[in-house]
């Protein structure tokens, strides 16, 4: 660091920082003190807790009721298991290549299963999901978001004489799967046969909808209307709608396209949004639309949030242009004060924003008219002030930095160009800004900044470290008003270990915060993907904990395989079955070595490893963290 670098504030300047600011936020303050200053925080009770989602009433007061977290945490790992708390156990539910259908075509160990076959099974890189239960509450429609493929695992001889099968295996592996699960007498889950089971892939044909729609930015050779387009890719994570359809994130899209021989110019549109002079997928070798030099529009059909209606396998996927173009990782939906559609969400890389998307119409009247509750409103991006105040910016043509002379012709152009018009209105960059999610008793808003390396040379009060290799988790506060356009906020913890400030236990380090998510009684579901803190000079494999944000008590729970990213969370109504994904675990494998560092989930001789949804059940039957 040179004299002219800003140097970090310290870990009692933050603390100092953070007690000076009006941030009463339940629950915020805190855990953070408590971490800060070494205090530990009260420790749950490891009893078990009846009664399906018991607790919920005694728990509603800041600090008051019965601890939320009734488990003892499970320490870092690094075997190829799956490794939870005594008392619990796990399914492989849903692994990739598993037919949609029982009577689906069956998973080849040595991947010699064909395009046509793979676009029957579940696809690869389990990621973001939703369980939608049926009347009966012992099934549900499960929606996988299926990100990305192990390429040189999912084919018998990898990347080796790249072909149109390859292409369209690679493609039918991507997508969104919908089936439909069944818990049986014993406790146990199983996929079922179903009217509802289906994927979606990169073939699926998808409409346009919203202020893009038609746009001359959209438009292609194959469509020249720009309204439809086929597929969607590197699904990231996802959240349900109040109106039960499933939303699925498109992310980092810039994997997919060739550009050519040299990068594009410095400050293009095309340099903003990631591309580079190579594609890690070579899907343009055969399929001219990811070639950017013969179809240059069709990336500006890709990265939207697309919306999936589970309960009818006949609709059309929807894209939804007004909630912006970028590396969405999730979309949080909640009511606004008029009822209306309100949307969190976060777009994944360094130096990127937050959003927030208002609808312009109650949800109900939308409906009624036949409209679609994300097809108008106004779009926001936040930044976050020095004092611990915020403000949503709205990306509306004609506001200063957005108009026809700053280079935005219309509202179309500020929603495909989403990430050049945060840059013209001065948000505020953030450290990979990820999954989100809000507290149901107070509406607070969490989410995930997953780690920064890159940031070298300056911080600020919501960024406040370089180098930021273990990430943190931020709060805002509307104070009860998700139509709000001003916020409080501050920042929940920071991850990492005692070397790097982290205000987290010790003994329940963990780096690169991902996944998020809070269950119905409030309990504070942290997934990771990336460098975790050591353990004796060793690396370890990535990690879920549980935090109660009231008591400032936070516990690991699960330790993954290697290699993997633990990701993708959902439960059953009663909350005793807990879905998650367990994502390219043993990426490292080849085609000579599928197995070079992990044999999960089928520990078989001949096969390989596979991203999988599991579900965590009690063995007492009693509530899951509970």
């Amino acid at each position: 660091m040179n004299a002219d670098t800003p140097r970090p504030p310290s870990i009692s300047e933050l603390a100092e920082l953070r007690l000076s600011r009006r941030t009463a936020m339940a629950g915020g303050l805190a855990t953070a003190a408590a971490a800060f200053f070494g205090v530990q925080a009260p420790s749950a009770a490891a009893g078990v807790v009846e009664g399906a989602m018991e607790g919920v009433a005694e728990s509603s007061g800041r600090g008051g009721g019965r601890p939320l977290l009734g488990f003892p945490a499970v320490a870092p790992s690094t075997a190829d298991a799956v490794v939870l708390p005594p008392g619990y156990r796990y399914q492989v539910l849903y692994p990739w290549g598993h037919p949609i259908v029982p009577s689906g075509p069956a998973f080849a160990e040595d991947a010699s299963n064909t395009a046509a076959d793979q676009a029957q099974q579940a696809g690869d890189h389990h990621d973001g999901m939703w369980f939608f239960p049926l009347r009966d509450r012992r099934s549900g429609l499960l929606c996988v978001n299926h990100e990305a493929t192990t390429e040189n695992l999912l084919h018998t001889d990898g990347r080796a004489s790249w072909s149109p099968e390859k292409t369209a295996k690679s493609m039918a592996a991507h997508g969104v799967s919908v089936i439909q699960v069944e818990q049986d007498r014993d406790g146990g889950w199983q996929v079922a046969e179903s009217r509802f089971a289906r994927r979606v892939t990169m073939t699926t044909p998808i409409e346009i909808t919203g202020p893009a729609a038609g746009h001359p930015l959209m438009r292609t050779g194959a469509d020249p209307e720009g309204v439809r387009v086929l597929g969607t890719l590197n699904n990231c994570a996802s959240g349900p709608t109040p109106w039960d359809t499933y939303l699925t994130c498109e992310e980092t899209i810039n994997k997919y396209f060739y550009y050519g021989e040299q990068p594009p110019p410095a400050g293009s549109v095309e340099e903003r949004y990631g591309i580079g002079s190579e594609s890690p997928y070579p899907w343009y070798t055969t399929e001219s639309r990811f070639d950017m030099r013969t179809e240059p529009n069709e990336f500006n059909r890709f990265g939207w949030v697309v919306e999936v209606d589970p309960f009818d396998p006949r609709s059309t996927p929807k894209k939804r242009t007004a909630l912006g173009r970028m590396e969405h990782e999730n979309a949080v939906v909640v009511r606004g004060r008029r009822g209306e559609a309100v949307v969190y969400m976060g777009d994944d890389t360094q130096f990127d924003y937050f959003y927030k998307f208002v609808g312009a119409e109650p949800i109900a009247k939308a409906r009624r008219a036949g409209r679609s509750p994300l097809d108008e409103g106004t779009l926001y991006v936040a930044r976050f002030d020095e004092d611990g105040r915020g403000r949503w910016l709205p990306l509306v043509h004609g506001e200063p930095g957005l108009t026809a002379a700053d280079g935005f012709a219309d509202q179309a152009e500020v929603l495909v160009h989403t990430r050049l018009a945060a840059d013209a209105v001065g948000a505020t960059p953030m450290d990979r800004p990820e999954w989100c999610t809000v507290q149901p008793r107070t509406g607070a808003v969490y989410f995930t900044c997953t780690n920064n390396t890159a940031r070298t040379e300056s911080v600020d009060a919501a960024n406040p470290r370089l180098n930021n290799r273990f990430g943190h988790i931020m709060k805002i506060d509307e104070n009860s008003d998700p139509s709000a356009v001003r916020f409080d906020w501050d920042i929940f913890l920071l991850a990492g270990d005692e070397a790097s400030g982290a205000t987290v236990p010790p003994d329940q380090a963990f780096g690169s915060p991902d996944g998020l998510w809070f269950d119905a009684v409030g309990r504070l579901w942290i997934l990771t993907d990336g460098a975790q803190p050591q353990v004796d000079g060793v690396d370890q494999n990535n990690q879920m904990l549980v935090a109660d944000t009231e008591r400032g008590d936070i516990r690991r729970f699960l330790v993954g395989p290697p290699r993997c990213e633990i990701t993708g969370i959902t439960a059953a109504p009663d909350g005793r079955s807990l879905f998650v994904n367990i994502q390219h675990p043993g990426d490292s494998g080849t085609p000579e070595n599928p197995r070079a560092s992990s044999s999960w989930p089928d520990y078989s001789l001949t096969g390989r490893p596979r991203s999988a949804t599991i579900v965590i059940t009690r063995e007492d039957g009693g509530v899951v963290g509970a």
